[in-house]
């Protein structure tokens, strides 16, 4: 890694000793015996060490140069590291400039060892307060962007009953479990949920457990320290340390390994983790909100999920209803969807048929809004002129419900008919037939397997 660092003294013996000392572990080394070149140094390069001088006029001894190209130095760059070099009767100055935000003094003549640990000191400072400065800056991205009010549409009964929920649980710190079919506005509502909390202006931080990998999830769940294991070769904070003073939104909770559960329980009732290959555990603060697709059948079933963890997830528990049970918000989302491509794709169209409409509305949508909005997407871009048809759009015919001559005799016949109707009708394609069911391709693989498929 290339490091900078910039000499100011007015001694051109002591610049030429500096660097030729430094240039030996450093890759650039920039000096100047005049400060007031300093600005435009600065403007130039980004130094990750600056040693300043304490004394330029001649007699000078009160370091009072040094200080007021301290506060300067601060100004242009609040990042700055700086060590001062100072005379052994100016030590007293030297750490009151170090109260004003100097990094550390050496004394002249230094001892070549000395110098080296201290300006390597400064660098390592210097790029561990410009990450910190990064993770702030994009914290505070992410807490305005979460921040901006939530689009969910809907005037029906059943939304106008999540959203007095919503306003409810907000305002406190409640954990919150929110179910729901794929397509539902899972992470909307979670989002909502931190935009109306006192945690607001901090971080909402969203993880998708069905998208990680099950060997890495207590890392990038809890952090891990250096030589963890193979490929740790930093130490790394997870999820919950990055999302503190924040929301941290896990989706897919029914894809949580079952031996995983226990650590995210003991998370969860002691506010603090342990990052692997630690001993000590890290004090977390931090709203859990969770979310799954998962029937609660299967969640209040202790063989695929601790109860225990359960209760601590769903303090308050908010059930997204599918589109099939809400038709009546399906004009409005379709009004909203057309606007919103339309302007996208620079498109003309400005309504829908009637009939298109009816069809819409009619149709069952496994994949939800998520579904719908997509199905606009797409007639809007193919559309040819100001209004959706019908033929713009490709919903598949209604089948006629098919005649059964064995009635089941329990709900496990009941579950394996609906997936092997499923599977029929998408020709084996899990992804599609998990879709129409309305749960994961994780838990529809466990149930193929439950039901020997």
């Amino acid at each position: 890694m290339s490091e900078a660092i910039l000499v100011v003294d007015d001694d051109n013996d002591i610049l030429t000793a500096a660097r030729l000392l430094l240039k030996r572990h450093f890759e650039t080394v920039i000096t100047t015996n005049r400060p007031e070149q300093i600005p435009t140094l600065l403007g130039e390069t980004a130094f990750d060490a600056i040693l300043l001088d304490m004394n330029f006029a001649t007699g000078a001894q009160s370091g009072r140069e040094g200080l007021s190209w301290l506060g300067r130095i601060l100004q242009v760059d609040p990042d700055a590291v700086v060590v001062l070099m100072t005379a052994y009767s100016a030590v007293e100055t030297a750490v009151e400039a170090m109260k004003l935000g100097a990094f550390d003094f050496v004394a002249k003549p230094w001892q070549n060892e000395k110098l080296i640990a201290t300006v390597r000191a400064a660098t390592q400072h210097r790029r561990a307060r410009s990450a910190a400065t990064e993770l702030r800056r994009r914290n505070r991205e992410l807490a305005a962007d979460s921040n901006r009010p939530a689009l969910i549409l809907g005037e029906s009964p059943a939304m106008r009953r999540v959203f007095e929920l919503v306003g409810k649980a907000a305002p406190t710190d409640a954990n919150v479990l929110i179910l729901g079919e794929n397509g539902t506005g899972k992470e909307l509502i979670a989002r909502e949920l931190h935009r109306q909390s006192a945690r607001a202006a901090a971080v909402f931080m969203a993880v998708d457990l069905g998208a990680i990998a099950e060997t890495v999830l207590p890392s990038e769940l809890f952090g891990h320290k250096k030589g963890a294991f193979t490929g740790a070769e930093d130490n790394r904070i997870g999820r919950f340390q990055a999302a503190t003073g924040g929301t941290l939104f896990l989706d897919e909770l029914g894809n949580l390994p079952r031996h995983l559960q226990p650590k995210l329980l003991t998370a969860l009732e002691r506010r603090e983790v342990v990052p692997v290959g630690a001993n000590t555990a890290v004090p977390i603060d931090v709203r859990v909100i969770t979310a799954t697709n998962t029937p609660r059948a299967e969640l209040v079933d202790e063989s695929m999920f601790r109860q225990d963890l359960l209760y601590r997830l769903n303090t308050v528990e908010i059930e997204l209803p599918p589109l099939r049970e809400r038709r009546a918000d399906i004009p409005l989302l379709v009004e909203h969807f057309i606007r919103v491509y339309a302007r996208k794709y620079s498109r003309p169209v400005e309504g829908i048929a009637d009939d298109a409409q009816a069809a819409l509305t009619a149709y069952a949508w496994p994949g939800n809004v998520r579904a719908l909005r997509h199905a606009i997407e797409r007639a809007v871009i193919l559309c040819d002129g100001r209004t959706l048809r019908l033929a713009d759009f490709q919903l598949p015919p209604v089948e006629p419900a098919r005649p059964s001559t064995l009635e089941p005799a329990t709900l496990a016949e009941l579950e394996r008919q609906a997936i092997v109707q499923a599977l029929e009708r998408h020709a084996g394609n899990i992804t599609y037939a998990a879709q129409e069911l309305g749960i994961t391709r994780t838990s529809l693989y466990r149930r193929m397997g439950k039901h020997g498929l």
